[in-house]
């Protein structure tokens, strides 16, 4: 087998290295496609509300969906769940394109299509991440995640940038006809990964009852229920401070369009950074320990940042407040894959994915603070908040304590059951 370095050693997997292509490429495809979306918007109608809109129509299907994407992962080949998922997105952006060099598209069209992808994607995100244990193993699972999310935060980087300017250069046509490439790549080399089948569940019934199954699971296993709860913390105080970036940009240090786009970027690599640094530790199993730290780090530090009297001292602080915010999801969600049987896998990322749609409950609440208060008081009373809530889990949950116990014997059970 080819020798990887220990910060790839996930990569020494064909099969994950397909996969792995396979999820690069299609977020490329759409993180750039989010923003062309809103671009092409904002040109249909010249209104900042129909950008409110189309963000709406594209998130509230996850909070439906995705329980539906969980029970199916865990009943169907999670490989042919994803390859039919990313065909209908492929037809979706077909039709998207014709209307658009056809010169017939209309606002009602582009929401329309726009949710029908809402729906898509968390149908199959959920197999997407269930998938990654099957091919690696638990034993690999530290590593491939890392390594996933350091490859979304590329892509969230990267994707938009390229996509703004493609349409600026070359037109709205041949910018969807870039991303149709990239998905048809995506297909390609998912079709190069093994079909990948959830473990039997003797307890199954309906398929609503496996949904309800799903969170059934939580009550009863409380060091689980407590990760997801916990990743809930930055997601709902924190991960809205982004958005109000562009405040920071312009009101703040007056740095306008160009500095907005420099924090961003900032930002983004500071998640590829976290992303680096947990795949370079990811044999370590002080999990517990490195999730409490890189919270501290993160409130400490955007206290800093919504303080910082300069725009070149926030650089740095967002960059490490990125960085801390990585660490501390990929940590939480590689416990909970590891904690997990993977006949509930798909239900329990589906979950997850939810927790990630309720970021924008945490949005309105901050963006009314910062336009009573103002920004630099908004962000940094919810990096206190954070700061308390985090100390009050880590103080009192003894499930808590116990992840880097739970974790280690899920891994060395999944290399014994493996050698048998």
């Amino acid at each position: 087998m080819k020798r990887w370095p220990t910060v790839f050693s996930s990569l020494s997997h064909n099969q994950f290295r397909w996969l792995y292509a396979s999820n690069i490429s299609f977020m490329f495809a759409m993180m750039g496609q989010f923003l062309v979306r809103s671009i092409l918007a904002y040109d249909l109608t010249q209104s900042p509300f129909a950008l409110g809109v189309l963000s709406f129509v594209v998130a509230i299907p996850m909070l439906f969906i995705a329980p539906i994407g969980g029970a199916l992962a865990d009943r169907v080949d999670r490989r042919k769940l994803i390859l039919l998922a990313q065909s209908l997105v492929v037809i979706d952006e077909v039709i998207t394109l014709i209307l658009i060099a056809t010169n017939t598209i209309n606002l009602w069209h582009l929401l329309i299509l726009s949710a029908i992808l809402g729906a898509l994607f968390p149908l199959m995100m959920p197999a997407r991440q269930a998938i990654i244990v099957n091919v690696v193993g638990k034993q690999g699972l530290p590593n491939a995640m890392a390594m996933q999310m350091g490859g979304m935060n590329l892509t969230r980087v990267l994707g938009p940038i390229i996509a703004s300017i493609l349409v600026a250069f070359v037109g709205y046509t041949s910018t969807f006809s870039v991303a149709l490439v990239l998905y048809f790549c995506a297909i390609a080399c998912m079709f190069k990964v093994h079909p990948s089948y959830p473990d039997e569940d003797m307890n199954r019934r309906s398929f609503f009852g496996d949904i309800v199954d799903g969170f059934k699971y939580l009550k009863v296993n409380r060091p689980v229920f407590t990760l997801l709860v916990l990743g809930l913390v930055p997601t709902l105080l924190i991960m809205p401070f982004q958005a109000l970036l562009v405040v920071f940009a312009q009101e703040v240090w007056g740095v306008g369009e160009i500095g907005f786009g420099v924090l961003q970027a900032a930002a983004g690599i500071g998640g590829i950074a976290g992303a680096f640094y947990v795949a370079l530790i990811s044999t370590s199993n002080k999990r517990y320990k490195r999730m409490l730290v890189s919270l501290i780090v993160l409130a400490v530090t955007l206290v800093g940042f919504a303080y910082s009297p300069w725009f070149l001292l926030a650089l740095p602080l967002v960059f490490i407040a990125e960085i801390g915010v990585t660490v501390f999801m990929t940590l939480n969600n590689t416990a909970i894959q590891l904690l997990i049987p993977d006949a509930i896998r798909g239900r329990v990322m589906a979950l997850l994915m939810m927790s990630f749609g309720l970021t924008p409950l945490g949005t309105l609440p901050m963006a009314a603070l910062a336009e009573k208060y103002g920004a630099p008081i908004a962000v940094a009373s919810a990096a206190a908040l954070m700061l308390l809530v985090t100390g009050l889990f880590f103080g009192y949950s003894k499930n808590l304590r116990k992840i880097d116990y739970l974790s280690e014997k899920a891994i060395q059970d999944d290399i014994i059951r493996g050698n048998k």
